[in-house]
């Protein structure tokens, strides 16, 4: 294990138990939480985006805030809908908040997950073409986006400009050397990971995935992750790929621990239905003495698999107790794992 990062969903309720009660809360929070994991050594510091929901939605303004508040960290998404993006304006918005952070963004991109409303992609103008879906429109926006981000000009220039042209054919400005390669694709199947290795995209692969085999969780994940990288193999991409796994992790080590987790149900995986037609797994939760954690996260295949671990954290429950879940792993788990 190289990596070790955070992801948080960036919940927010007005409620007297939340720590984050207002949007405005969850962003500041979010901002000193990746300033904190910075400080305690952790490597990465990602957030989750979804729309028409209490929890962070537009990424670009967080990820520049924290790119300027820390200097070594890396800063990402996981992941963003791209169903709802413009390709263009987004790399645009990429390029500024990578540049701000001196090259540390890597972002994490995907068709995207279950939503809070029905087709909320056609409220922000999009609408897939005659005969495709729109999981095809996501892909589709995908690949504009890796396209424009090489930062080769395309765009006809104005012969009478109202500033002067370098020559040739114009890109998109801001562009940020370098973040082609460090855009990751969430895949929730092993096919949609075979076609992200054929992208030149590293690999996201989060606490659920397509039941395609009825095997536990984190076998049917590392299978998911040979398969991409078999497939990144036969691609003939001259670099090495990433590819991170995100779990839900807590080493019991004071009354606190023991009072949110102690009793912690989801030990095992779950089966539910995304859609009416996709039976999905949901891999488990682990909560434990650092001892048993330990041995429990050995027996993870695909944890042994990844490069990088990235922590769902619960920011409902404030920026010190998060500190404390993240400082936890690091000190009494990640060592025995093989991270530094």
């Amino acid at each position: 294990m190289k990596r070790i990062g955070f992801l948080s969903f960036g919940h927010w309720t007005p409620s007297s138990q939340s720590q984050t009660r207002s949007a405005a809360d969850t962003l500041l929070q979010s901002i000193e939480l990746a300033v904190a994991a910075e400080e305690l050594g952790a490597d990465g510091a990602y957030f989750r985006v979804h729309h028409f929901a209490r929890q962070l939605a537009s990424p670009f303004p967080l990820l520049a805030a924290v790119g300027a508040k820390t200097s070594r960290i890396e800063i990402g998404t996981a992941v963003i809908d791209m169903r709802y993006e413009n390709p263009l304006y987004m790399a645009e918005d990429a390029g500024a908040a990578d540049l701000i952070a001196g090259g540390r963004l890597q972002l994490g991109i995907s068709r995207g997950s279950p939503e809070q409303v029905i087709d909320g992609w056609r409220y922000f103008g999009y609408q897939p073409a005659e005969g495709q879906s729109d999981a095809d429109m996501g892909r589709r926006h995908a690949e504009v986006f890796l396209d424009v981000l090489r930062g080769q000009g395309f765009a006809q220039p104005n012969p009478r400009p109202m500033f002067p042209n370098p020559p040739g054919q114009l890109r998109l400005e801001p562009h940020s050397e370098g973040l082609r390669e460090r855009i990751w694709w969430g895949a929730g199947s092993n096919a949609t990971a075979v076609w992200a290795a054929k992208q030149g995209m590293n690999l996201q692969s989060s606490t659920l995935k397509n039941d395609e085999t009825g095997e536990a969780f984190n076998m049917q994940q590392a299978a998911q992750i040979r398969a991409y990288r078999a497939a990144w193999k036969e691609a003939g991409h001259a670099r090495e790929p990433r590819v991170s796994v995100s779990r839900s992790i807590f080493a019991l080590v004071d009354d606190r621990d023991r009072a949110y987790f102690g009793h912690e149900r989801e030990t095992e995986d779950q089966i539910g239905f995304i859609d009416e037609r996709t039976r999905a797994i949901f891999g488990r939760s682990y909560a434990a003495e650092p001892d048993a954690l330990i041995e429990q996260l050995r027996n993870d295949e695909a944890i042994t698999e990844a490069d990088t671990l990235l922590l769902t954290v619960p920011n409902q429950l404030g920026v010190a107790y998060n500190a404390h879940v993240i400082e936890a792993i690091l000190t009494h788990v990640a060592p025995a794992m093989g991270w530094r």
